[in-house]
Formats: structure tokens, C-alpha cells, sequence
């Protein structure tokens, strides 16, 4: 246990949830809201609002997941960091990794096809899936990297995803009353 308070603190990991939770739960509205309306039309408003609680359950479920996931990762980071540094860099690999599934999923909602001239060069190498996986992990590498290196090197880069992070934990506070009454209202709808 001593371990686990030389990385983070109550507040540490309470924040690290919060920017677990944050990407996820905003894309599960945004969805939620998108589908709404057919949902609406095929059965009832209630029907719709009871597809969103269970988004938002399984919202918080997931997480929950990414939050363990990440908070075991922030244990690879060097002891001597500060716990805010760790809990900055964490939280942002975590809504950059984020993103990048979003964009995936998008990019599948929406049928969309690559451009020609990417699929070309992907059927050209003779492994089309290794070549894939081979762009996505270049781009998502890069991604870390352009954001990690002004955290870990400049402490007003920093305190600038501090300050950030403290507004998104306030709007991510709201989103897990959404929470609560998510669970409220599938208890309703169910008994």
C-alpha cells in the first residue's frame, strides 16, 4: 500500500477517473442524442430515454476499466515524478487514445472509404492488415509524443493541462449525475 501513495493520492486518483470518464461519456451522449429521434420514432420518447441510461450505465462501466488501466500504467512512470505530472500525462495519452477511437468509429459510422491512394499503397505492400496496424500505431505514436514532450519538458505547458483538467472535472462531475439517474431511471423502467 505505501507504494501505491508514493504514485497518487485520493484527489490524484479521483481526478484521473474524472478524465477517464470524460471522453467516453461524451461521446455516449453524442451518440445517444443521434440516435434519439429513431429511436423515438420506432417506439416512444421512453424507450429513447431508457437506450440512453443504459449507455450511460455502460458508460461508467467502461470507465471504470480505463481508469484501472490507466491508473496501473501511471506505475511504469518514474517514482521521482510528481503526482501531477503523472496524473497530466496519463489523462492526456488517455483523451488522445480516445479521440483516435472515436475517429475510428466515426469513420466507420459514417461508411466512409480511405483514399485511393492509401488503399493503393496498402494492397501494394503485400500485408494489408500489418500495414494498417503499421499506420495506426506510427500516427497514434506520434500523437503521444507532440503531447507528452511539452508536459514532461515545460512546466507552463503543464499547468496549462492542469487548469484544463480542473474545468473538464467540473463538467464531468455533472456528467456522472447523469449517472445516477441513468441507473435511477433503469431501475424504474425494469421494477
Amino acid at each position: 500500500m505505501a507504494i501505491f501513495r508514493k504514485y497518487y493520492s485520493r484527489q490524484g486518483l479521483w481526478t484521473l477517473f474524472l478524465m477517464c470518464a470524460l471522453p467516453l461519456h461524451i461521446w455516449t451522449i453524442f451518440l445517444a442524442l443521434r440516435d434519439f429521434d429513431w429511436v423515438t420514432a420506432r417506439t416512444n420518447s421512453w424507450d429513447a430515454v431508457g437506450v440512453i441510461s443504459y449507455g450511460l450505465v455502460y458508460a461508467f462501466v467502461e470507465s471504470l476499466a480505463v481508469f484501472i488501466g490507466a491508473a496501473l500504467l501511471g506505475f511504469l512512470t518514474p517514482a521521482q515524478w510528481e503526482e501531477k505530472k503523472r496524473i497530466a500525462l496519463i489523462s492526456v495519452m488517455v483523451v488522445i487514445l480516445s479521440l483516435w477511437s472515436i475517429f475510428n468509429q466515426t469513420y466507420f459510422l459514417n461508411e466512409t472509404l480511405p483514399p485511393d491512394w492509401l488503399a493503393g499503397f496498402v494492397i501494394r505492400t503485400g500485408r494489408p492488415l500489418a500495414a494498417l496496424y503499421a499506420i495506426a500505431l506510427a500516427l497514434t505514436t506520434v500523437s503521444f509524443a507532440a503531447s507528452a514532450y511539452p508536459i514532461l519538458k515545460s512546466d507552463k505547458a503543464l499547468a496549462v493541462v492542469l487548469e484544463g483538467m480542473g474545468r473538464l472535472a467540473l463538467l464531468m462531475t455533472l456528467y456522472l449525475v447523469f449517472d445516477i439517474a441513468a441507473v435511477v431511471i433503469i431501475f424504474v423502467r425494469n421494477f
